[in-house]
């Protein structure tokens, strides 16, 4: 049984409180502590009502000032667009494929299409633009519908196969083995032939049969030596760039199933100015013609 703790005279009121024989002496707070306090009470309570701060079933509450994060982000935006509002207005009214030759403009035209390319095209086209796997590289001289800068600002303008412009790039590659137009082995044939255009096939007796199969079946589109056809969206077949792969695996998988890549109209989204920036942009970055 444990002892009663001892008293001293002048020891304070206890708070009553005891922990196996320890007893709590009630000594008050110190004052400026207590002060403290009573002060951060009050504050939050004038910050509560000053600034957003109660959330609500839609949005904060706005707060006696109207201060707001997004309203400044938004007013220096503005500040930022009347400031190029002249030069913009420039961009939207030059001709596109005279822009390059208009030191000042062009320059804009880049740095601004970059920020444009990197807030929205990166995600697809890479940071440094150069693709991936069913993304076109951007730097190369490989395209699809045009890489001059009226068939680059068209693409991007409109989009690539998407249902939300009715001017959009459109193209489709039927299925020529879920739709049962060509047999398994016509299939391996016309591949082989296809490897055999710009490399080795993989299987070198199929070349000859596989030509054949492609005069028949894909030369309408991909014209007759394989060179494709831009206003049909027809890719190269002769200069071994690929967009989802040339290993004879991959190419089945397209002839069999086709491919289907959509890129977002973003003249639905962007500004001209901001349309032909990236249009510049993307021009200039290598594979422009």
């Amino acid at each position: 049984m444990s002892k009663a703790p001892q008293k001293h005279k002048g020891d304070p009121e206890t708070t009553g409180h005891s922990w196996d024989g320890i007893e709590e002496f009630n000594n008050p707070l110190p004052r400026w502590w207590v002060w403290v306090f009573y002060a951060c009470i009050v504050w939050a309570i004038g910050y509560s009502i000053a600034y957003p701060a109660w959330p609500g079933v839609k949005s904060a509450t706005a707060g006696l000032l109207g201060w707001s994060t997004r309203a400044n982000v938004q007013k220096e935006i503005d500040a930022v667009a009347e400031a190029n509002a002249a030069i913009n207005e420039r961009l939207v009214s030059a001709e596109l494929t005279e822009i390059a030759a208009d030191p000042e403009l062009n320059s804009y035209a880049v740095s601004a299409g970059s920020a444009v390319f990197k807030t929205w095209c990166a995600q697809c086209h890479g940071s440094g633009a150069a693709g991936a796997k069913g993304y076109p590289n951007l730097l190369d001289d490989d395209w699809l519908w045009g890489g001059n800068i009226e068939d680059i600002h068209a693409t991007i303008s409109h989009g690539v196969r998407n249902e939300d412009d009715g001017d959009a790039r459109y193209s489709q590659m039927p299925a020529f083995g879920r739709d049962e137009l060509l047999a398994g082995d016509e299939i391996d044939q016309v591949v082989n032939y296809v490897m055999s255009l710009s490399g080795t096939p993989q299987d070198a007796a199929q070349v000859e049969a596989g030509a054949v199969v492609f005069a028949d079946n894909c030369a309408a589109c991909h014209m007759d030596d394989g060179t494709g056809d831009r206003t049909q969206g027809a890719p190269n077949l002769t200069d071994a760039i690929w967009l989802y792969g040339g290993d004879f695996d991959t190419l089945k998988e397209t002839v069999t199933n086709s491919r289907f890549g959509v890129m977002p109209a973003w003249g639905l989204r962007l500004s001209e100015d901001q349309i032909r920036a990236a249009a510049i942009y993307v021009h200039q970055l290598g594979g422009g013609e």
